[in-house]
């Protein structure tokens, strides 16, 4: 008996693509640095006398690995070799008796600070992707039922913006445009603080939506009940010809009259 064929084309299905799996990040693998924790390990509680002993050895080391073409690039080698080396001194220049413990070290510890500071700028890397996946889901599933323009922008949705884009191959998301240009222009959402309209200028939203946000602000004063419909062609104006409809904008706000 056999198995059938898999009908062709598929047969269309109401699950949604999976958003891409985020990797956490690791710290990245430093020859050097795995040969500076070696030595360290090997080091503790050695005296200067006991030091002085492990340096020759590396030095010999170092002699005999340098008549190799195949070790001419390694990286661990001579790192070993410069923190015995430290190693060396340190004890050398230190009283009488005193024995090597990495934890006291003020050049481990200062590595170690720096360790917990990159782990943890990784970690709040890592969030803030996650943070952008969910939101990006979140605003495609509005765009499907109709509702995006009803939602408010929030705090890094220009990111999200990005994001989405980047999903659709480098498309640019119009609608996502026109939805935080509108937001920018009447102050909804997160725009609502003078210090975020401000950041958004400043270069987290592109040229044609900061555009499309001055000439909607405008239009929006001189006729406040106008429609989505009715002003779609500012989109279009600042796709094209962002600088001209910033003019444009400008004008209209000198034109504006004066409050007495």
């Amino acid at each position: 008996m056999t198995t059938p064929l898999p009908s062709w084309p598929p047969r269309h299905t109401d699950r949604r693509p999976t958003a891409p799996r985020i990797s956490v990040p690791r710290e990245p693998l430093d020859p050097a640095r795995t040969g500076l924790r070696r030595v360290r390990r090997r080091a503790r509680g050695m005296t200067a006398d006991a030091a002085a002993a492990a340096l020759d050895v590396a030095r010999f080391d170092a002699r005999q690995n340098s008549r190799f073409e195949d070790l001419a690039g390694d990286e661990r080698g001579p790192a070993e070799l410069g923190e015995w080396e430290r190693i060396a001194q340190l004890l050398a220049d230190a009283a009488p008796g005193t024995v090597y413990d990495p934890d006291t070290d003020d050049v481990v510890r200062a590595e170690l600070a720096a360790d917990a500071a990159a782990a943890a700028a990784r970690e709040a890397e890592l969030r803030e992707a996650m943070r952008i996946a969910a939101r990006a889901d979140e605003l495609q599933a509005l765009r499907e039922l109709g509702t995006l323009d009803q939602a408010e922008p929030r705090t890094g949705d220009e990111a999200v913006r990005e994001e989405l884009t980047r999903r659709a191959g480098g498309y640019v998301q119009a609608d996502v445009d026109t939805w935080l240009a509108r937001a920018l222009a009447t102050h909804r959402g997160h725009y609502q603080d003078p210090a975020a309209r401000a950041e958004a200028a400043a270069g987290l939203l592109t040229p044609p939506i900061l555009a499309h946000a001055a000439l909607l602000g405008e239009l929006l004063r001189l006729v406040p009940d106008a429609g989505v419909d009715q002003l779609a062609f500012a989109a279009r104006l600042a796709g094209t010809e962002p600088e001209a409809v910033g003019g444009l904008a400008a004008f209209l706000a000198r034109a504006r009259p004066r409050a007495h």
